[in-house]
């Protein structure tokens, strides 16, 4: 019986090792396991940087290549101020996303270098997304370039549209002051005066002075009415006794009566009437 129970004592003490072994090896196969996946993990968020940065690079290429069509569209019509605008602000959106991709490369490359990804299809796509870039790069300084011209061309011309605007105000102001000098010159050819009272007003006025009219030029011109010869063709006296004291030819004028009984002045011929004096004195009762 006691023989029994050793061996069977001995039996479990050897399951008991064996168990104790197994765990010990299940441990060490879980930390080999933990270390390749924090391994995998690492390669897993490195690569999808890489990725997500080349995905980035392409997506400036493109809004690149859009902003390059709104200016290439614009341009047709730079004239117009809001397509200029449009040039103007597209242009500098593309020199910003053009530096920008420059950079995001950069990184690649040193991503890439830095990486324990030697992959060859890696960097071959990095190399296609840099010739991408630069490719770009080169049609926009054709670009700038091509727009600066025509920024040149547009700005002589609005020159000598400014010229020409300013040569045609010029000319306007002095066709109107040439106008204002004719009207002026016009107005006083046409400036006739008159002036009607009895004897004792025209003396007072210096009009009549020892029984002669307008004898020297010390008269009081404001007694005097002013008129444009081309448009008074007659005036009324008030009076039933009138006669002109200044000379004008005969039969430019005629003095007759109206309803009333008062004399009224007719100018039959404006231009000789006014011809040998733009004075016309008459004297009433």
């Amino acid at each position: 019986m006691k023989k029994i129970v050793i061996i069977v004592a001995g039996i479990l003490m050897m399951v008991s090792c064996k168990n104790q072994n197994q765990n010990e090896s299940n441990a060490r196969m879980q930390q080999q396991v933990d270390s390749l996946q924090a391994i995998v993990d690492d390669k897993d968020a490195e690569l999808n940087d890489i990725i997500a940065t080349m995905t980035e690079v392409q997506n400036g290429i493109r809004r690149i290549a859009e902003a390059e069509g709104r200016v290439t569209v614009a341009d047709g019509n730079q004239e117009n101020v809001s397509s200029r605008a449009i040039i103007r602000d597209n242009m500098e959106y593309i020199c910003e996303a053009m530096q920008q991709n420059r950079e995001l490369v950069a990184q690649l490359r040193e991503k890439l270098n830095a990486s324990r990804f030697k992959a060859d299809k890696l960097k071959n796509l990095v190399d296609g997304l840099q010739s991408q870039v630069e490719s770009q790069n080169q049609r926009i300084q054709e670009l700038q370039a091509s727009l600066a011209e025509k920024d040149s061309t547009i700005l002589a011309q609005t020159m000598r549209i400014d010229s020409l605007s300013q040569n045609v105000a010029s000319l306007t102001e002095n066709a109107r002051e040439n106008d204002g000098t004719m009207a002026r010159q016009e107005k006083q050819i046409n400036n006739a005066w008159f002036v009607f009272g009895t004897k004792s007003e025209l003396k007072e006025q210096g009009i009549l002075k020892g029984g002669e009219v307008l004898k020297d030029n010390n008269f009081n011109k404001d007694y005097f009415t002013e008129i444009d010869i081309r448009q008074v063709k007659s005036i009324k006296t008030y009076s039933k006794s009138a006669r002109l004291l200044t000379t004008h030819p005969d039969g430019s004028y005629m003095l007759a009566k109206d309803g009333n009984g008062y004399y009224e002045l007719h100018i039959s011929n404006p231009s000789r009437f006014w011809s040998v004096s733009k004075y016309l004195v008459m004297q009433v009762k």
